[in-house]
Order: structure tokens, then sequence, then C-alpha cells
């Protein structure tokens, strides 16, 4: 069985789980690894040891923009005018 996910790096990511990501390419949702092996054995129900063979072959890198910072000076904003009364 092959199967082909989205895999997103991110070592810089706050959360942990945001890390490493594996999605499904169609539906953007994270597989669940241990689901897709019992398909795989099949429905008999039971404790099975089993080998996983996971080969990574990667078919396409895409670049991810950084995001550009932009540094606020103080000293460049000037203060909100004063609102006149309109008699």
């Amino acid at each position: 069985m092959i199967k082909h996910y989205i895999l997103s790096l991110n070592p810089t990511a706050k959360h942990d789980w945001d890390r490493c990501i594996l999605r499904d390419p169609l539906t953007a949702k994270r597989p669940d690894i241990a689901k897709l092996i019992a398909e795989a054995v099949g429905a008999d129900t039971g404790s099975y040891l089993v080998s996983v063979n996971i080969e990574v072959q990667v078919l396409e890198q895409a670049a991810v923009p950084h995001a550009e910072q932009l540094s606020l000076n103080i000293g460049e904003v000037s203060a909100p005018s004063q609102l006149r009364e309109v008699a």
C-alpha cells in the first residue's frame, strides 16, 4: 500500500506538535497511522506483531517564503490631530 502525504517541517514553531506535520494532500487531515496499519492487517480481533516498512522519497519540495518583519520607529509616528469643534 503506497500513500502520499505532505510533510511540513518548522523547527521554530511555537508548539512542539506544529514542528513536524504530516497531512493528506487532498483532505489536509493528519493521518492515523495505527488505523492504516489496522486496515492492512484486517478486521479480526487480536494482537499482532507487525513489521512496518516506511520508505520516504521526496517527490517535490516547496520553498516557504520568509515572512518579512517590519520595524516601527515610534519617533516617526505622529500624534493624532486634535478634533476641532464645529460651531
